[in-house]
């Protein structure tokens, strides 16, 4: 398989305003630039886990009746099929990797 480069300047946005970046058969990232702080993310469930790392901003992420604040330098799993919503609480850099990749 050849080697695929994305720029996150020229990547395409996706319907929730993620950025699509590299993506195999097996895993795949994208990466959420400035979300604006929101409370109104409705909790779902996806049949993959999802691992994310923040690079700016704070959100609190609710997985299963757990919430955890997550700042900077912080990362996180979301194990697939767990029930899971957010609050950007400031305007949140991040990127998440998805495996296998979100559909």
């Amino acid at each position: 398989m050849p080697v695929t480069k994305i720029s996150s300047h020229t990547a395409s946005e996706g319907p929730h305003g993620e950025i699509a970046l590299a993506a195999g058969h097996a895993v795949a990232m994208r990466m959420w630039r400035e979300e604006p702080p929101t409370s109104d993310k409705p909790s779902v469930k996806r049949p993959y886990e999802t691992v994310g790392y923040v690079i700016s901003g704070k959100a609190e992420l609710m997985v299963g009746g757990e919430t955890v604040t997550l700042v900077p330098g912080d990362s996180w799993l979301v194990p697939a099929d767990a029930e899971h919503t957010y609050t950007i609480l400031e305007a949140f850099t991040a990127i998440e990797a998805t495996s296998p990749p979100a559909k």
